[in-house]
């Protein structure tokens, strides 16, 4: 038996539950895995927040984790190839990663690099692949100047790492309490509230090639298109509906071609964590049996970096 979390409806965090289960044995493709750490994103909370079709009841909660392989399925191999008990891993995109232990499809699993400690590795892969994938769709390069909304929160700090290393320059909006979260992964803070737009003009008095959005907010918005010309520069993970009323890009994990693309790039960001040019900054562990307090926590936003579940 394992213990799991699952919401047993749609609704707040009163719907999520512990619970024992049972972890099958894996078959062809598969894999077990015994959890030692669950990376927390706000899609644990807002999928189930939405109602939805009931007949999935109950969502087992939880995109990502790592931990140790525990069974193989017959004549498998994990994503990045070979794969045997005892070896350390990392999964993504899974369901249930709030869990002692889960049985997954051997395709999403890759290797862990050892000098990833669990807990980062836990957290690396959502707001990683997410934060490549706003880079892509908006073509951001060498020598761009890129406006990020939000810039010190999980997707956001993604953003500044991937950003730097493409050798584009980024002006980042934050509160001033994180604004030197902001300039240790390569950006220039900006604060956020009235009078964005000029700041942000005085900071990049050349102009800004691309804006980034992760907070979905209408000053973001509004900012973003008077400030870029090019609205395909222009990407938002969390204002669908002025995307398409705008004419912008709104990107998220659900769309095939989001899909696609994230977890094609999932082995290159884990590669780049291992070498240390990828840091996923941990805020605070939870007990896993603490996970409603945590997503509390989540849902107030501006923890300073990941929170993670540590079975």
């Amino acid at each position: 038996m394992a213990r799991a979390w699952i919401a047993r409806d749609y609704g707040d965090l009163d719907v999520f539950t512990e619970i024992d289960v049972e972890v099958p044995a894996p078959g062809p493709g598969e894999v077990t895995i015994e959890v030692r750490a669950a990376g927390m994103n706000p899609a644990d909370y807002k999928h189930v927040a939405r109602k939805g079709d009931r007949s999935k009841l109950p969502i087992p909660i939880g995109y990502e984790c790592s931990g140790i392989l525990t069974a193989v399925g017959p004549g498998t191999e994990i994503a990045s190839g070979g794969g045997a008990v005892g070896d350390e891993v990392v999964a993504f995109r899974v369901q249930g990663a709030y869990a002692t232990a889960l049985t997954v499809r051997a395709s999403d699993v890759f290797a862990k690099p050892a000098a990833l400690p669990f807990p980062e590795a836990s957290g690396l892969l959502l707001a990683g692949t997410t934060a490549a994938e706003m880079l892509h769709v908006t073509g951001v390069k060498a020598g761009d100047t890129v406006l990020v909304h939000g810039a010190s929160g999980a997707v956001g700090v993604m953003v500044l790492q991937q950003a730097a290393l493409l050798g584009a320059r980024v002006i980042g909006t934050a509160s001033e309490r994180n604004f030197d979260v902001v300039r240790r992964f390569g950006g220039e803070p900006v604060a956020y509230g009235p009078g964005l737009e000029q700041r942000v003009r005085d900071a990049a008095p050349g102009g800004v090639d691309a804006a980034l959005d992760t907070v979905g907010t209408e000053e973001a918005v509004d900012v973003s298109l008077t400030l870029v010309s090019d609205r395909d520069r222009i990407v938002s993970i969390a204002a669908p509906g002025r995307a398409s009323a705008e004419g912008f890009h709104a990107i998220g994990g659900a769309m095939p071609a989001s899909k696609a693309f994230r977890d094609e790039v999932r082995a290159r960001l884990i590669d780049l964590a291992g070498s240390g040019h990828l840091v996923v900054p941990v805020a605070r562990t939870y007990p896993l049996s603490d996970a409603r307090e945590a997503l509390a926590e989540l849902r107030a936003q501006h923890p300073g970096g990941k929170l993670v579940l540590v079975p």
